[in-house]
């Protein structure tokens, strides 16, 4: 189901693809650690030029895009998806399991109160999760995928806020692949581009979500490993059949177009391919939703 909106609504997330009314970027650091983070080290000026050129295309295609100031030395911080999630009340900056982005969900809700987005809660202590483990499967099933980065306690501080709102948290037990040091997010291999047509790299996804997926009725195309590895997977929806994806992906791009999807690429060889993180982990959400 596609959320609705009342006018002048400002946040709420329940949907991988209601239409992307206003999205949180955060500009990127130019210096770092990068292969301490686990980057190929980008160029610096490339990567400031492809995310202004990613923030343009957003603007383009109707999203009012919050640019959050570079954090001096994080170079993961890019990725404003991972620090925070939105729901229909606010936003949750998370607990991040991996060292070097220990930091960013305190800058993802200082970036949050300056949007007008309100805080509903927190994770603390043992409890870790990244936004990029989280998938509205509808607006009322929140799937979370438990690994290297999401723990149960994570999943349960998360179901415990997102309560309130009837929403139910239904957890994947993700593979190990490359080990706790590489970034597998539940969004890595999954994304929608409507809400009946998914994108999925079958070797790495949950056999239970594979078959929760299907009951639902959920056709996907299912890519190849090549695919995959130039992020395939890793589309956003700026509106049901409407769709960002990293340029030089043309299985996919073709298997989705032959859908009727609208394909929208952007240069991501330093931006998005040498640090994993794609459109989706360039974004976050703050509204989506069909404005009544």
């Amino acid at each position: 189901m596609t959320a609705t909106a009342p006018s002048g609504a400002r946040y709420g997330v329940t949907s991988m693809v209601a239409p992307l009314q206003r999205v949180l970027v955060r500009r990127p650091a130019l210096a770092g650690d990068w292969e301490g983070a686990g980057w190929r080290v980008p160029d610096p000026a490339k990567l400031e030029r492809q995310h202004a050129a990613f923030v343009e295309l957003l603007d383009g295609l109707g999203a009012q895009v919050e640019i959050a100031d570079a954090l001096e030395g994080q170079v993961d911080s890019v990725y404003m998806h991972d620090p925070l999630i939105l729901s229909g009340r606010g936003g949750i900056p998370l607990n991040m399991a991996k060292p070097a982005r220990m930091k960013e969900p305190a800058n993802a809700a200082d970036a949050l109160a300056a949007v007008d987005v309100p805080v509903i809660g927190t994770l603390e202590g043992d409890a870790y999760a990244d936004g990029g483990d989280r998938f509205w499967l509808d607006d009322k099933t929140a799937a979370i995928g438990l690994g290297y980065r999401t723990n149960r306690k994570g999943a349960a501080r998360i179901q415990e806020l997102l309560e309130p709102e009837g929403i139910h948290v239904e957890t994947y037990d993700m593979p190990h692949d490359q080990g706790a040091a590489y970034v597998l997010h539940l969004q890595s291999f999954l994304s929608a581009a409507t809400e009946s047509l998914y994108v999925v790299y079958e070797p790495l996804a949950p056999v239970r979500l594979l078959q929760d997926i299907l009951q639902r009725g959920v056709e996907y195309i299912a890519i190849d490993h090549d695919s995959y590895l130039a992020m395939g997977c890793n589309i956003l929806a700026v509106r049901p059949g409407v769709v960002v994806m990293v340029d030089g992906v043309p299985a996919v791009r073709r298997a989705l177009e032959e859908r009727g999807v609208e394909v929208h690429t952007y240069d991501g060889s330093d931006l998005s391919l040498k640090g994993d993180g794609g459109p989706t982990c360039l974004t976050a959400p703050l509204l989506r939703a069909a404005i009544s």
